[in-house]
């Protein structure tokens, strides 16, 4: 399966997209400074059991974001924690290339996730939450067509001091996706 966008695709990651170049994503914290992850170290071999995990999972899909060029793997996007009951999930995103940052990629990976799990997940509802330090997952989201609904005050730590969590929400009656 390939989520083709203007400039990016998504596809399912797998054990063997994960390499080098990922693991250190995850050792640098500029880039995990806002996920909880943030405080373990990870091996190559505990994150491709974790990306199999994702991968066996009917609740939880893990897309890689990649390039359309050169199809240089930057970045990932998760629609988990899905209630087929209720037909909602949740939406994390990680844009681990840093070169990558403030160039859109974020919004465009977050409308195209958005739009599969609306049309072919038959979602009705998608949530997630950030902390409100995190300016350019807010402003992706915000124009990837999601309104914030609210914040826990003072509920994450972050740099020594206590931060809002933003919660923020795109049900499936609101379109377009984002545009």
């Amino acid at each position: 399966m390939k989520i083709t966008g203007e400039r990016i695709y998504l596809r399912i990651l797998t054990p063997e997209d994960v390499n080098k170049d990922y693991v250190e994503w995850l050792r640098d914290e500029e880039i995990t400074q806002f996920l909880e992850i943030r405080w373990k170290v990870f091996t190559l071999e505990e994150i491709r059991g974790y990306v199999s995990l994702m991968g066996e999972s009917p609740d939880d899909f893990l897309f890689g974001i990649f390039l359309k060029g050169n199809n240089e793997h930057i970045g990932n996007i998760k629609v988990g924690e899905i209630n087929q009951m209720h037909r909602f999930g949740s939406v994390g995103l990680l844009i681990g290339n840093k070169n990558m940052w403030g160039k859109g990629y974020g919004t465009e990976a977050v409308k195209l996730a958005t739009q599969y799990s609306f049309e072919e997940g038959n979602l009705n509802h998608l949530k997630a939450g950030m902390y409100s330090d995190n300016k350019g997952c807010y402003k992706a989201f915000i124009k990837a067509g999601y309104t914030e609904i609210g914040r826990y005050k003072n509920s994450r730590f972050y740099k020594g001091v206590f931060v809002d969590e933003i919660l923020m929400e795109k049900s499936r009656d609101r379109e377009p996706y984002g545009e």
